[in-house]
C-alpha cells in the first residue's frame, strides 16, 4: 500500500486503541470511518451526530482514505466558511505580531532574506532544530537542484510484513512509472509553526488578503509559473493561474476555526508554550495565503515529492531505508512521541519541528514523513502525465472513486504521513486528499520558494 500511487491507509481494527494503518481493509464511508476511529483513539471524539466536539460548523474532516484521522464527516464542498468566519476574530492578536495590512501579493523572498513570518524573532520563528540547541531561524529555506523522477515506485500495493516498503536486492525502487521533471526551487526546512502562522493571523487580523494571481511559481515558464496538466485537452497550453480573489472568503483563521479538536489543535489563543509545534487545523486555502503572504507558494505535489524521494534516487524513506524504529529518531509517527505508542491522547503526541533530527531528506528538510500531512498545490487525479513543472490545477467536477466520496466534492492533495499513523505513510509515494476546506488535527503544511 505504501508505494502506489493510489495508495492509501487504512485503518486497522486487528484491536482494541490500535491505530496502525499497515494493513488493507475495504474502503469506508467517511461517516463510518469517523466513528470506529473515536472508539479505537485514534485522535479525538465524535459527537452522537456524526460530528467532532467542539465548535458546530467547523470543517473537521476525516482523511480522504480510509485512514484514522480521528475526526468526522468530510467538508460540504470547496466553498463557504466554517462557523465563525463572517467576523474578524482579533482576540489572538500578539503584540509581536506582523501588522501588515492591506490586500496585495508579497513580491518573494530571496535566499538570505527573512520572510515575514520570522521577522519579529521569538518563540516559533528562531528556535527550530533539535531541542538541546534549537537556534535555526524556523523559516530556513533550502534549495532543492531539480531533475527527473519516477513518481511511482516500489509500487507492489503491499507493506513488508515489518511495515516497510519492498526495495530491489541492490536497494534502489521497483516498479518505477510516471516520470516527471521538476526545476530548481527552495522548500522550507520545517512545517511551518504555531509561532509563525501566528504572525500571518496578525496580518490578516489587519485586512491582509492575497493579490489577484498572486502565489504562481513566477521563475518558471516567463513568469507564466506551471503547467495545468489538468486543464481540458482541447485548451491547449494552460498555465497556474495563482490566487483567485473569490476565495478571500474561505480565509479566516480564527481562534474559533483553528479550534478544530480541543485535544489535539496546536493552536493557542495567545502565544504559549506550543510555538515550536506545527501548526494545525489550517484548511488549503489559509495554507496557500500563508505562503503567498509569507513570500513563496505551495509545492506542487511533484515538486512535494522529488524532494522526500531524494529526487532521481527515489528513496524508501526521505532519510534513506533505514527502519524508522520508535525512538522519534527519523518520523513522528504512531503515537510513539509522547506515549507509548498505537494511542494518542492528545497535543502531547506531536512533537516540536524538527524533533525527529535524523530524518532529513537529500536536501536537510525535516519532517517530510511523519508528524503532519502537508497540504499540496494540486487537486487530486487518480492518475499522473509525465510531465515537466507540472501540477493538477483545474478542479475536476466531482471526485467519483476512492479515496472521494462518489459524486462529492474534488479533493486537494496532502502528503506525508501524521503523528498518529503507522509507517506505510512515511514512503514518499503515498498521497491523500480532501477537500480544501478541511480542518484537522493531522494536517499542516510548508512553504515552497523560487530557487
Amino acid at each position: 500500500m505504501a508505494a502506489g500511487r493510489d495508495a492509501v491507509p487504512q485503518l486497522d481494527t486487528r484491536g482494541p486503541g490500535r491505530c496502525a494503518d499497515d494493513v488493507e481493509k475495504p474502503f469506508l464511508p467517511l461517516a463510518v470511518l469517523a466513528v470506529v476511529a473515536a472508539a479505537l483513539g485514534c485522535g479525538g471524539s465524535v459527537s452522537d451526530a456524526g460530528a467532532p466536539n467542539g465548535d458546530a460548523g467547523t470543517n473537521d474532516a476525516t482523511s480522504s482514505s480510509s485512514g484514522s484521522s480521528g475526526s468526522s464527516g468530510s467538508s460540504s464542498g470547496e466553498s463557504g466558511n466554517e462557523s465563525g468566519s463572517g467576523s474578524v476574530d482579533s482576540s489572538g492578536s500578539d503584540s509581536n505580531g506582523d501588522s501588515d495590512t492591506g490586500s496585495g501579493s508579497s513580491s518573494g523572498t530571496d535566499a538570505g532574506q527573512t520572510p515575514p513570518s520570522c521577522a519579529p524573532t521569538g518563540p516559533g520563528m528562531t528556535n527550530c532544530g533539535p531541542r538541546s540547541s534549537a537556534t535555526e531561524s524556523c523559516c530556513t529555506s533550502l534549495e532543492v537542484p531539480g531533475g527527473t523522477y519516477d513518481r511511482t515506485y516500489d509500487n507492489d500495493g503491499e507493506p513488508t510484513a515489518e511495515g516497510g516498503v519492498d526495495l530491489a536486492l541492490d536497494g534502489g525502487p521497483t516498479g518505477e512509472a510516471d516520470p516527471a521533471t521538476v526545476s530548481a526551487f527552495r522548500l522550507d526546512k520545517y512545517d511551518v509553526t504555531v509561532g509563525r502562522f501566528r504572525q500571518f493571523v496578525n496580518g490578516w487580523n489587519g485586512g491582509w488578503t492575497p493579490g489577484e494571481g498572486s502565489g504562481k511559481h513566477s521563475h518558471l515558464n516567463g513568469g507564466l509559473g506551471l503547467v495545468d496538466i489538468g486543464a481540458p485537452p482541447d485548451a491547449g497550453t494552460v498555465y497556474e493561474t495563482g490566487w483567485v480573489t473569490t476565495d478571500d472568503s474561505n480565509i479566516a483563521p480564527t481562534n474559533a476555526n483553528l479550534a478544530c479538536n480541543g485535544a489535539y489543535q496546536t493552536w493557542t489563543n495567545t502565544a504559549s508554550t506550543q510555538e515550536n509545534l506545527p501548526m494545525n487545523c489550517v484548511n488549503w486555502y489559509e495554507a496557500y495565503a500563508f505562503c503567498i503572504w509569507d513570500g513563496g507558494f505551495l509545492p506542487s505535489e511533484a515538486e512535494w515529492e522529488f524532494a522526500a524521494a531524494g529526487g532521481s534516487q527515489q528513496r524508501a524513506y526521505p532519510w534513506g531505508s533505514t527502519d524508522p524504529g520508535t525512538a522519534n529518531l527519523y518520523a513522528i509517527f504512531g503515537c510513539d512521541y509522547g506515549g507509548a505508542g498505537e494511542t494518542c491522547s492528545g497535543v502531547a503526541n506531536i512533537a516540536p519541528v524538527g524533533t525527529a533530527a535524523l530524518g532529513a531528506g537529500l536536501w536537510g528538510q525535516l519532517d517530510l514523513a511523519g508528524s503532519m500531512w502537508q497540504w499540496n498545490l494540486d487537486w487530486w487525479a487518480s492518475a499522473y502525465s509525465g510531465c515537466t513543472d507540472c501540477a493538477d490545477l483545474t478542479a475536476p467536477a466531482s471526485c467519483a472513486a476512492p479515496p472521494c466520496s462518489a459524486g462529492g466534492p474534488s479533493f486537494r492533495v496532502f502528503r506525508g504521513g501524521a503523528f498518529n499513523y503507522g509507517v506505510s505513510t512515511l514512503t514518499p509515494p503515498t498521497r491523500q486528499g480532501n477537500p480544501p476546506m478541511t480542518r484537522n488535527q493531522t494536517l499542516g503544511f510548508r512553504c515552497a520558494r523560487s530557487p
